[in-house]
């Protein structure tokens, strides 16, 4: 069973980085591209939507929502595109051994936090 999980989390990884080189691929669908670009950002970003340490809800992103998420756009992206792509995520571990990092998508988290703090501070001093 433990293999079992390695080898899907090995695939997961390797997928959020198929993800990534479908969003810059010219021949990826206008909505897949939209979708690839967001879980790409969310993927490789060093911050998350919901800490871990926030028990349940911390894991909650990692285990079901991006896993979903990469699925979801895999199947809108053409076949031929699909698997250019996932060429290109092998040529990138086998180079470089490490996943990319978006500072984009932890901008795009950290504001996400600001708003939301934003938004407390007036309906908490409003009352």
């Amino acid at each position: 069973m433990w293999a079992r999980i390695t080898a899907w989390a090995k695939a997961l990884r390797r997928d959020a980085l198929t993800v990534w080189f479908c969003a810059r691929h010219a021949g990826t669908p206008i909505v897949a591209k939209a979708l690839a670009v967001l879980l790409a950002a969310y993927a490789f970003s060093p911050i998350d939507l919901i800490p871990d340490f926030i028990p349940v809800l911390g894991y909650l992103d990692e285990m079901i929502l991006l896993p979903a998420g990469i699925w979801l756009c895999l199947r809108m992206v053409p076949a031929p595109v699909l698997a250019e792509c996932r060429d290109s995520a092998d040529r990138w571990f086998a180079e470089r051994r490490a996943k990319p990092r978006s500072l984009a998508g932890a901008a795009i988290i950290g504001a996400i936090w600001l708003g939301a703090l934003v938004l407390c501070w007036h309906v908490f001093a409003g009352i």
